[in-house]
Order: C-alpha cells, then structure tokens, then sequence
C-alpha cells in the first residue's frame, strides 16, 4: 500500500533534494570530530572500568541522529511532495450495467475453486476491466438484497466493492427475486439507452418476497436485459458445514444449480450462460468465454 502511494509522489523543486548529499559530509564531519568533543583524563590502569556498561554510552548519539532527520525532513519539505493522478478521458457509447451477485451460503460449494463465489467474483472483475467506457453498479444478495455499489464511472471503485462482497450481514438463504428487483430499481431511472442486469447465482431460490418470475415481469417493464450465469454444476462438492461444537468442516455435500428458473429468467430478455467444468477445460477458458458471450450479446465489440 505504502509502495503504491509513493509511486505517485512527485516533487515541484528537486534541484533542493541535492542538499541531501550534505548528510554523509554532516556524518563524515561528526565521526572525524567525535573524539575532541569528549572529556579525557588520565588514568593508571583501566581495569577498573571494562566492566561498566551505561544507556548513555549508547544514547550519546541519538541528539546527532535527530538533527540529521530534522535536516532530512526540511530538505525534503522545501523539495514540495506532492500526489498526482493521471485522468484518462474514454469517449464511447456505454451502457449501465447492474452487477447482481449471489452471496449466499450455497455459493462457498467448492465445485469451483476456490468456491463459487470467489469465482463469480474474478468473473465479474474481468468484466469490468474490460468495459472502460461503461457504468457498472453491485448489488449483493443472500436472503435479503443489499446496493453494494450504486452505478458509477469509478471502475476502481467498484472492483473494490467485488472484491469485499460478502453476505455475512444479510440474512442466509437465496433470494433471487429481491436481488434482481433491487437491481433493477437501481436502473430505471437511468439515462442510459440501454440497461442490463447481470445475474451471477448458483440459481436456488429459496427465500425472499419477491419471486424471480416477478422480478423478471419487472425488469421486462422497465427495459431492462437480463443475462443470467450460472455457478455451479451438478453432484457433489466440499461446502462448509457448522457441526454440533460450532466448527467448520468442510464435507461433501450434494449441490444443484437450477438452470430452468435461469433459462426462464433469460429467455425473454437476453441470454444465458452457464458455467460446466465438465464442459470447460480450465479456469481461464470459462472466463473467457463467459465474456465473449456478454459482449456479442449486447452488441458493443471491443
């Protein structure tokens, strides 16, 4: 963190960091001079001392190594530090896109790895990094639904708030539903011409107020596209499990993904896409062609 900070620092008079090599010639100076600021005195045998040991013959030189940072640190404040951040303008036709992010239990199955949700998330950073010129929002949903991110230019920001998305304030349980409906609402008012939510779940509803075949009517109403993405295949997978002393092991348990309530969700907007690693041979591959997909679908090729 500290390293990046000061990637940015810059100085407006650096001809005055040059002062800086008066400190070895200050150094040089002290170390020559040191004995003839000390008192001497003559003695017969020096046996009596060897073994007396004081902090001050080791504090003797902290008051000299405080002038030197005081001297660094005017040098280095006449030098002027300052911040600077490179803004980069991108003209294009974007969209709003509405990231809707499972975070509930289901979604730490370790079908993937390291579990679903990790997984969604490297997925929709990707995505983001790859649409300059498009704002993106987040909405996180468990058992309830949560705007994690309003829809913003800040793409930085955003892969921040994917990064920490996490349930563990939200009621558990799925609620696709809620999270779809949320992420619409935060759409309609909108001024892009087009509006897009993107769906990540493993697609298990079991919570909620809203129905997802409600939510969908919704978003149909507003205009908004919905692409839906599966996490998840089926059989069995390591989830972790709390057992009866309150820790948390990880078992193999049976895990589903319920692909027709997705199909249904999409077919009347845009598309679906699902994620098989029996299908797909490698991490890299499936991400790929999770994005190809989202790109040909929307019509922006970049």
């Amino acid at each position: 963190m500290l390293k990046a900070y000061f990637e940015h620092i810059e100085f407006a008079n650096r001809e005055l960091l040059f002062l800086l090599l008066l400190l070895p010639v200050i150094i040089g100076w002290y170390i020559g001079n040191g004995s003839l600021n000390r008192a001497t005195m003559l003695v017969s045998s020096l046996k009596s001392f060897r073994n007396i040991h004081s902090v001050k013959n080791y504090l003797r030189h902290l008051p000299f190594l405080l002038r030197l940072l005081v001297i660094t640190c005017i040098i280095l404040a006449l030098a002027r530090p300052q911040t600077h951040y490179d803004q980069t303008t991108v003209e294009g036709e974007g969209i709003d896109i509405v990231l809707c992010l499972d975070v509930s239990g289901s979604m730490l199955a370790q079908d993937f790895q390291p579990n679903r949700l990790e997984a969604a998330k490297q997925v929709a950073i990707d995505f983001v990094r790859n649409r300059p010129v498009d704002r993106f929002g987040l909405v996180i949903f468990s058992g309830e639904s949560f705007t994690q991110c309003p829809v913003t230019g800040d793409h930085a920001a955003v892969i921040s708030q994917i990064t920490e998305a996490d349930g563990s304030f939200l009621q558990d349980g799925t609620a696709i539903g809620s999270g779809l409906a949320t992420a619409v609402d935060r759409l309609r008012r909108g001024s892009a011409k087009s509006k897009v939510v993107i769906l990540l779940t493993d697609g298990e509803n079991n919570s909620g107020l809203i129905d997802p075949k409600t939510a969908k009517e919704i978003a149909k109403a507003y205009g908004v596209k919905v692409y839906t993405i599966g996490m998840g295949t089926e059989g069995y997978a390591g989830a972790p499990v709390r057992v009866p002393d309150g820790q948390i092991v990880i078992q193999q348990e049976k895990v589903n993904i319920d692909e027709p309530l997705l199909r249904e969700i999409a077919e009347e907007t845009i598309s679906l896409c699902r994620i098989s690693i029996k299908k797909l041979t490698g991490w890299r591959s499936q991400k790929q062609r999770l994005l190809r997909t989202a790109y040909l679908r929307s019509g922006f090729i970049r």
